[in-house]
């Protein structure tokens, strides 16, 4: 099937017992056994929910992987890969990462021994020295957050099966509708579903896909065991979001483009951080790796200052001034105070996150509107 018809055929079937084409919401916490552990393939709904299946199936689908895993957040779904790891194993990531997987990385999983290396994985080459015996696992983010850089994962992927090492990649700015990371030869893709897959800004979850069975059981069993799980309830609000994604996903990429050539070509903003511009650092990789190049962007004013960026994010009307991302709503937001305010700001700076950067998530309003609410703000600034 086509992108198109998995999104809204993939992994959901009309139930059987009442024809009902939409899945049901199966508001359960157990299940009656006919007899001890003989049941019909549910036993208790931290394990498994026939709602919560069937939604992990079709995830699985669009990334063109065979299992899928649905946790009660993007940071769920990322705390179970870091669990497969053991104390003194090293991680090698980005120097460019969303705060709150920097946060855990620094600041939870350290304590227990494990090792982060966080490099500029733009460039290939800043790898091959951070790898020795104990390195488990890279933890990619492409597109970045804030930052718009791009990882080539199959450059990455193929320096890791050499070594040994699995690949993850957190695939939340792309979505399975631009990239898919397992094509590309990592091992898993990491969703924050509360993004593009839900779409409309009223879910909280995660997910990830990976081909390899035993690597499937394994994050099972620490799902299972750890409980970080979504309900059924978010469930179905995904799945219904899912139907829409390729349609809302086309409006994200065509308003997004007009955005970010709109303030290239504005006489107050400085830098657009947007990978389909040309002379974007790592434009041809994109271009191989992903569909199309997505409604996110950032950038900065040529009067460089925090308080202008203020100004400018406090003068918006249209666009809302908030955390998250995705939603059919276009949102601004301040990254070095916002969703990135827990990277020290040594760190941030040094990485190229200033504190006047803006972020922009475009949404599937009528693009004229959101030039127009830009136009106005910037004559404020």
């Amino acid at each position: 099937m086509k992108f198109g018809t998995k999104a809204i055929h993939a992994g959901v079937e009309p139930d059987p017992s009442t024809g009902a084409i939409m899945t049901p919401i199966f508001q359960t916490s157990t299940y009656v056994q006919e007899s001890p552990s003989k049941h019909k393939g549910y036993a208790y709904a931290r394990g498994a929910n026939p709602t919560r299946n069937a939604l992990q199936k079709s995830i699985a689908a669009l990334e063109n992987g065979k299992f899928g895993l649905c946790f009660s957040s993007g940071m769920g779904a990322t705390d179970a890969v870091i669990r497969l790891l053991n104390p003194g194993d090293e991680v090698i990531t980005s120097n460019d990462l969303y705060g709150g997987s920097y946060r855990m990385f620094t600041k939870v999983y350290e304590r227990f021994g494990v090792k982060f290396h966080f490099t500029d994985l733009t460039s290939i080459e800043n790898i091959k020295p951070l790898i020795n015996s104990k390195t488990k696992l890279m933890w990619l983010e492409t597109p970045s957050n804030p930052l718009m850089r791009i990882i080539d994962i199959k450059a990455c992927t193929e320096i890791a099966k050499k070594n040994g090492i699995l690949v993850a990649v957190d695939n939340t700015f792309a979505s399975p509708y631009l990239q898919n990371p397992l094509d590309l030869g990592a091992d898993a893709v990491m969703h924050s579903v509360t993004k593009y897959l839900g779409g409309h800004s009223d879910v909280i979850m995660g997910a990830l896909v990976v081909n390899d069975e035993k690597l499937y059981q394994d994050l099972a069993f620490i799902a299972n065991s750890c409980g970080a799980v979504p309900g059924p309830q978010d469930s179905f609000l995904v799945l219904r979001g899912i139907k829409t994604l390729h349609l809302r996903m086309e409006r994200h990429c065509f308003n997004g483009r007009k955005v970010a050539e709109y303030l290239k070509g504005h006489p107050k903003v400085g830098k657009v951080y947007w990978p389909g511009f040309s002379d974007h650092q790592n434009h041809e990789v994109a271009k191989l790796q992903m569909k199309d190049f997505g409604g996110m962007l950032s950038f900065t004013l040529k009067n460089d200052s925090k308080e202008n960026a203020t100004k400018l994010m406090e003068s918006v009307e249209l666009f809302s001034l908030a955390e998250s991302l995705g939603g059919v709503e276009s949102l601004i937001n301040h990254p070095a105070s916002m969703t990135h305010a827990s990277i020290p700001r040594e760190e941030r700076m040094k990485n190229g996150l200033s504190d006047s950067l803006v972020r922009l998530s475009i949404g599937v309003e009528d693009v004229e509107d959101l030039l127009a609410d830009l136009e106005q703000a910037l004559a404020k600034v």
